[in-house]
Parts: structure tokens; sequence; C-alpha cells
């Protein structure tokens, strides 16, 4: 099977490091972000003729519009990793509601309409793999109390973007490992 993939995500932070080591193992690639400048720099950064492309992946249309680019222009996408995310981190009392529906619109609904358009392709080419990441230290996260999150943490440090990659390109690249959680978290569920 022809390594293609796409990193949503992919123009800073986990999905970045993750599309780094990804190229480095032989994948062509697209990059995905809302800014597409920031895709093209994050795309020229890792090097290689990957396609970088804007995407809002909280809108059916863009994400379908993504999936016809990709496939026009490397082929039928077989490796998904979806790493697009905000944070809309506040009190529950203080969120406002248009936040809320923004961050389910991204984080949740972005995720199962970018493995709905990848899964038309896996099941035609019978195979295929997705990744979908959560949480992780990133500029994304730069708002949190660090010092406190830290001290839960049995390893004393946020995991960086690099960790998770290998985390990642371990499940894409392991075929009989299916629907499984793999938790990167440095123990922090060992001590909830």
């Amino acid at each position: 099977m022809e390594k293609i993939g796409v990193v949503f995500g992919g123009s800073r932070g986990i999905g970045k490091a993750v599309a780094r080591l990804m190229a480095q193992k032989g994948y062509r690639l697209a990059l995905v972000g809302r800014d597409l400048e920031a895709a093209r720099a994050a795309a020229r950064d890792i090097g290689g003729d990957h396609l970088a492309l804007r995407c809002d992946v909280a809108k059916e249309q863009d994400v379908q519009n993504a999936f016809e680019e990709m496939e026009k222009n490397l082929g039928r996408v077989n490796f998904l990793v979806n790493a697009a995310g905000i944070n809309r981190d506040t009190l529950l009392l203080r969120t406002k509601t248009e936040d809320m529906v923004s961050q389910l619109h991204t984080n949740l609904l972005g995720s199962m309409l970018t493995c709905k358009a990848a899964l038309k392709n896996m099941i035609q080419q019978q195979g295929g793999s997705i990744v979908n990441i959560g949480f992780i230290h990133t500029d994304m996260t730069k708002g949190l109390k660090e010092e406190q999150l830290k001290k839960n943490i049995p390893l004393g440090r946020f995991g960086e973007p690099s960790e998770v990659a290998h985390a990642v390109v371990f499940l894409l690249e392991s075929p009989y490992i299916t629907g499984h959680v793999l938790v990167v978290d440095g123990g922090l569920q060992l001590v909830l």
C-alpha cells in the first residue's frame, strides 16, 4: 500500500511534529490547517514535496474539497491523522456558549467529518489507518497554569509533540492494532 497521508492540524504543534516524522519515514503528505500560509510554511519546513491545504474541519464542504484536492494531487489517502483542535479553556460559568459550540464543532465534529471522508477511500482500498490525537502541551495550551498541572504528572513535565508523534506513527504502522486508545500522558492516569 502506498503511504499517502494527511495531517489535519499539520501546520503547528503535534500535527507538525507528526508530519515531520511521517515525512522522514517516506510518507507523501498533505498538511492541512485553517491558515494556508502556515500550512505551506510547515510543508517547506519538513522538506520534500508535500501538499499544503486550507480547511476548516468543522465545515463538511471544506473537508470534502480537501480530500478531492488530495486525491487529485497525491492519490487516495490511506493514513489520516487528526491533530486539529481549538482550546477555549476557562471556567464553565465564564465560558460563552458560542465558544463551547466552536470547540465541539472543531474538536469533535471535525474529527468525525475527516474520518467519514477518509473511510470512503480506505474501504475502496481495503485498508488504512486513522489516529485521532487528544490533549498535550503545545502553544494551544500555553494559557494553562502549568506548574500546578505538572505537579500531578508522575514524570513531572508535559509531553512534547515529538513524543506524541512517535506514538502516532507506531499506531499508523501497526496494521493489527485496531480500535485502541493509546494513552500518552506521562503517567497522569496512574494517579487519577
